[in-house]
């Protein structure tokens, strides 16, 4: 017998069970996108590999080490499947000359790929909600997208999620600290471990994100970006932090948060959840002004970030909402009236309601106390009885299985209007 084929490690399975938090997490991201005013845009898993070399940085992790990149059978040319959103969102812009007749705001959401090891909160093949806003100068556009992502939390019903902001200048101004880093940690050239002194020369900032604890008091003492930066940089962080603090946003400003990208400049952001056992960032971004000119566009200023799907996830799942995916009604039926049943169901859907009908073989439909089971089982506010008597009635019995358990003939009417405030009433609540 042939050895059972399984998914590949690292990429997993979204199952029906899992699929209503999943569905919720995506329609309440996108409803509070839509508030601010950006707009769906999609782009495709596979792009040419020097867009990302060119965007995120040759001498990263990600390009380093991470990315699925293959040569095109047809052709030869090389190619990836997205490790981020941002790279292939400017390509598009610059592509179908998005920006020409002024700045844009867009999202999209979709699965990335990176060829890392698999662990909490870290998958190869993980899903990213992406925000843009192309061609905006101002420091309102990187507060707004900041807000955005706490009005997410809020929505989402986060209590334990944290900011944390920092700005890491223009070019000259990284240039000159880049400057002093080289200096300063070739003269404890002894106390670097691999990566760092791996990166010294070609990426030094990144050492300052260094999670080895041996190295900490090293990086505490290296110079802070925060010494270079230059009056305009000052005064565009300035005005992000005042827009914060308008809003009413608790932040705390981290001399070494840096990002992982080349592209960034000026403000960049992270939002760090604490789970039951876990601490992770959820999302994270800031501004990039020179990414469009670096991939061949007219400059524009832009700003943007990404959110991780299933970091968020773990955070729903701790604290699943309870009405995500809910059923308004699961129909039970006797013998006969299973064609009945099915008509009913279509009516309650076509009055916006959902609904499901037990299923059962040809010939041998459940018993009342089977069919109730599987009702309870289904998470549906309310069942659906119908049996021989009501039905010549013109009625249906409605059970109510999450509140009081109260039970009523009703007519078709009167059973949507109950299962319409039945919904009225969870809105309010929630």
């Amino acid at each position: 017998m042939s050895k059972t084929i399984q998914a590949v490690r690292g990429m997993n399975d979204l199952l029906p069970q899992d699929a209503a938090r999943w569905q919720f997490l995506e329609d309440t991201t996108r409803e509070v996108f839509e508030q601010y005013g950006y707009a769906l845009m999609r782009t495709p898993v596979v792009e040419p590999t020097p867009l990302f070399v060119r965007s995120i940085g040759e001498v990263t992790d990600i390009v380093e080490k991470e990315m699925y990149s293959f040569l095109d059978g047809m052709n030869g040319d090389p190619l990836t499947l997205r490790p981020e959103a941002t790279a292939g969102l400017v390509r598009a812009a610059i592509e179908h000359n998005l920006l020409y007749d002024g700045p844009k705001r867009v999202w999209t959401w979709g699965p990335m790929f990176r060829h890392e090891r698999p662990q909490k909160g870290r998958q190869r093949q993980f899903h990213q909600f992406d925000v843009e806003a192309l061609g905006f100068a101002g420091p309102d556009v990187d507060a707004e997208q900041i807000v955005m992502l706490a009005r997410l939390w809020s929505r989402l019903g986060f209590r334990d999620v944290r900011l944390e902001i920092n700005s890491i200048g223009d070019a000259e101004a990284r240039k000159a600290h880049r400057a002093a880093l080289v200096a300063y940690f070739e003269a404890h050239h002894d106390r670097l471990d691999e990566d760092a002194k791996r990166r010294l020369h070609t990426n030094p900032l990144r050492t300052l994100d260094s999670k080895n604890p041996a190295m900490q008091d090293l990086v505490d003492a290296a110079p802070k970006l925060a010494d270079y930066l230059g009056e305009a940089e000052k005064q565009h962080f300035a005005g992000v932090t005042a827009l914060l603090d308008l809003a009413g946003i608790p932040y705390r400003v981290n001399p070494r948060l840096v990002r992982g990208f080349d592209y960034y400049n000026r403000t960049v952001f992270e939002w760090i959840a604490k789970g039951r056992d876990w601490e992770l960032t959820i999302a994270g971004g800031g501004r990039y002004d020179g990414l469009i000119a670096e991939l061949g566009g007219k400059p524009a200023p832009s700003c943007g970030f990404g959110m991780g799907v299933e970091r968020v996830m773990m955070l729903i799942d701790e604290n699943p909402p309870a009405e995500a995916g809910v059923l308004d009604a699961y129909l039970v039926y006797a013998e006969g009236q299973r064609e009945a049943a099915w008509l009913l169901a279509e009516q309650l859907r076509d009055r916006g309601l959902s609904a499901a009908v037990h299923g059962s073989a040809e010939a041998n439909v459940a018993s009342f106390k089977s069919q109730m089971k599987k009702a309870d089982a289904s998470g549906a506010r309310f069942a659906i009885i119908l049996g021989s008597e009501e039905l010549a009635a013109g009625k249906m019995s409605v059970k109510s299985l999450r509140v009081d358990g109260s039970q009523s003939l009703m007519t078709l009417d009167e059973a949507v209007h109950r299962l319409w405030d039945a919904h009225r009433e969870t809105d309010v609540a929630s």
